[in-house]
This record gives C-alpha cells, sequence and structure tokens, in this order.
C-alpha cells in the first residue's frame, strides 16, 4: 500500500511564502512522475507543477516564476515552494505520484489559504 503525506500547508498573507513536502512511503512499483495539485472551492482540481524522473518540470502559467518544485527521488519526496502569494492560490494542495506502469497515487491534501 502507497501512502503520500503532504505538510507545510497554511495561513499567509498575500505576498508571504510557504513551502510543501510529500514523503511517499510503502510499495512503489517504480517512481515516473510526482506532482502538485490544487483544488480552489467549488473548482476542479487542478494540475499545478510536476516533475518527472530526470528533472523535467511543468508548471501551471499562473504559477510560473513564483512557485518551484523539486524532488529527491531516492528519499521519496517532492516538494513545492511558493512565494509571492496570491489569494486565488488559495485551496487543498495534493500531492500525486505517478508510477511508470501508469498507476496514480494521492495524499490527503493540505490546506493552503492565502489572506489578502
Amino acid at each position: 500500500q502507497v501512502q503520500l503525506v503532504e505538510s507545510g500547508g497554511g495561513l499567509v498573507q498575500a505576498g508571504g511564502s510557504l513551502r510543501l513536502s510529500c514523503a511517499a512511503s510503502g510499495s512503489i512499483f517504480s517512481i515516473n512522475a510526482m506532482g502538485w495539485y490544487r483544488q480552489a472551492p467549488g473548482k476542479q482540481r487542478e494540475l499545478v507543477a510536476s516533475i518527472i524522473l530526470g528533472g523535467r518540470t511543468n508548471y501551471e502559467d499562473s504559477v510560473k516564476g513564483r512557485f518551484t518544485i523539486s524532488s529527491d527521488y531516492t528519499k521519496r519526496m517532492v516538494y513545492l515552494q511558493m512565494s509571492n502569494l496570491k489569494p486565488e492560490d488559495t485551496g487543498v494542495y495534493y500531492c500525486n505520484l505517478l508510477e511508470i506502469r501508469g498507476t496514480r497515487y494521492w495524499g490527503q491534501g493540505t490546506q493552503v489559504t492565502v489572506s489578502s
């Protein structure tokens, strides 16, 4: 069984920073990519950033230049450094892991609230 545990969410003022961490454990076959999704109230879950084995990254347009994703796959960790946060970044942030064989896992989510 695979578990993803997120940490680092919280309440921050606009312009502030937060760093999210995600630790993966359990019987992971082989990691293809890890990433962060978010879901704002009343909206669909959307991809924020992802990083594949090898280091290539992908960002949602609104976070480019403000967020940085990084990983340490030997430790099964992925991080999201968020800077210059905006109220529209508010939501529940979910860690995601994609195995090479296509199986996808989700964390329980961590709340990020940005006040104006």
